[in-house]
């Protein structure tokens, strides 16, 4: 965990019609990352860079005394995830915005960051100016998660929670064998069960997965993480 030093101000000071700077606090457990987002944030007029963490222990531990305004998160972190260090660390800053910055654009950590309160979430390899306006906008208040983007990935996760559900616990037997790249005739002498079955089984979870091939149903179900 870091504090970083104030950077000093007259009371009331107005910079770019803002009444003071936005104080930011960076968690982000690559520390090039950190260091490098850090410089691009903190080297704004309107912007301080008053505290990082690296992970959601440090995060949840950061004093009241920072009143961050902004809190830029990763998602993934090393002992948990940004909604993880999000929901801890509104325990200590009741009113902070946060904008998640990450390589996952996984529908489950979009929704998990709208479930922790994220005004926004950027891809990290979004452009540099990209995530200072984010920033700038979500620190007067705005949020960049619309309704309609909120519904449309609490439908997804619905039907995701569906085709999870709709298989049965051998067709998920067979769908993990088939995601080792065990064959068809390997995983009917592994399974005790006749090759033909095995052919039912899988067109089922192709059915089910609405997959077109073997192939297709185990990408599928690595992405709804179904299979290992």
């Amino acid at each position: 965990m870091s504090q970083l030093k104030s950077r000093p101000q007259l009371p009331g000071t107005r910079v770019l019609g803002i009444a003071r700077l936005t104080r930011l606090v960076i968690v982000e457990n690559h520390q090039l990352v950190s260091e490098s987002l850090g410089l691009l944030l903190d080297g704004q007029k309107d912007m301080q860079v008053v505290g990082k963490a690296s992970s959601v222990a440090e995060a949840s531990e950061l004093p009241a005394s920072l009143m961050p305004d902004v809190v830029v998160m990763d998602y993934h972190l090393g002992d948990g995830t940004g909604r993880d260090a999000a929901m801890a660390m509104r325990a200590t800053f009741p009113n902070v915005r946060f904008v998640f910055l990450s390589r996952d654009e996984s529908d489950d950590a979009r929704l998990a960051a709208v479930e922790a309160g994220a005004s926004a979430y950027l891809h990290k390899s979004s452009p540099a100016a990209e995530v200072i306006v984010t920033v700038r906008k979500v620190a007067q208040g705005i949020s960049l998660i619309t309704p309609s983007m909120i519904a449309g990935l609490v439908s997804r996760g619905k039907d995701r929670e569906h085709m999870r559900d709709s298989l049965s616990p051998r067709e998920r037997d067979v769908l993990q064998l088939m995601a080792d790249g065990t064959s068809t005739r390997q995983i009917a002498e592994q399974l005790g069960i006749s090759y033909s079955t095995v052919r039912t089984h899988v067109r089922s979870i192709n059915t089910k997965l609405g997959a077109k091939s073997m192939v297709n149903a185990v990408v599928t179900a690595r992405a709804l993480e179904i299979v290992n």
